[in-house]
């Protein structure tokens, strides 16, 4: 099961920090904790380490049980993710990697800031590929149309609730396209009331 997905900067402040396990300390603790076992080791070891400081943050069911940090660093991002001995560690590397392609697909390139300003849209995506530590969807493309499924029914939505949206729900009704402008001086002067 995988119980955390984080992603953190160089510096490590945390842009997405995600737990599917309840955590037993401080959350910010935790997170430091991750950050300094990350961002200490050495570029020529594995991506992957046993973290039994971590036991006292997160409920351990069976004493056997480690959990492990897998990490992938991308320029100045760290993607983290936090699973039990259940996992391959190669099969996480690669979530990660489907986690890296479908925000760069959402985001075109994409970098810190996008994590800061979206951060709605990050968690959805995120949300697409994993559920309740448990990995739903691995076809990058499959959890790009989801997203773009998602997009437009919000933007559809926006558009049918809002009157003052250039592409409104008024034009969508079987009524000329009217203009924000229009609609209002029509409501301020009672034409086209009904």
């Amino acid at each position: 099961m995988i119980h955390a997905v984080l992603i953190f900067n160089t510096s490590g402040v945390p842009r997405l920090t995600k737990f599917y396990s309840p955590v037993q300390h401080s959350v910010q603790t935790l997170i430091q904790k991750i950050f300094s076992l990350v961002y200490t080791r050495p570029a020529s070891l594995c991506n992957f380490l046993d973290a039994p400081e971590l036991d006292q943050f997160l409920s351990v069911s069976d004493q056997e049980e480690r959990w492990r940090v897998v990490y992938r660093n991308y320029a100045t991002l760290y993607f983290v993710f936090v699973v039990d001995g259940a996992e391959s560690e190669l099969g996480i590397l690669d979530l990660i990697q489907v986690l890296v392609e479908s925000l760069d697909r959402a985001f075109e390139n994409v970098c810190e800031l996008d994590l800061v300003f979206h951060f709605d849209e990050v968690h959805h995506i995120l949300a697409e590929i994993i559920q309740g530590g448990l990995v739903l969807e691995t076809n990058v493309d499959e959890i790009d149309d989801s997203v773009q499924l998602a997009a437009k029914l919000r933007r559809e939505s926006y558009a049918s609730a809002n009157p003052l949206s250039l592409s409104g729900g008024l034009a969508s009704r079987g009524s000329n396209l009217q203009t924000p402008l229009g609609w209002l001086t029509g409501k301020l002067t009672g034409v086209g009331a009904r």
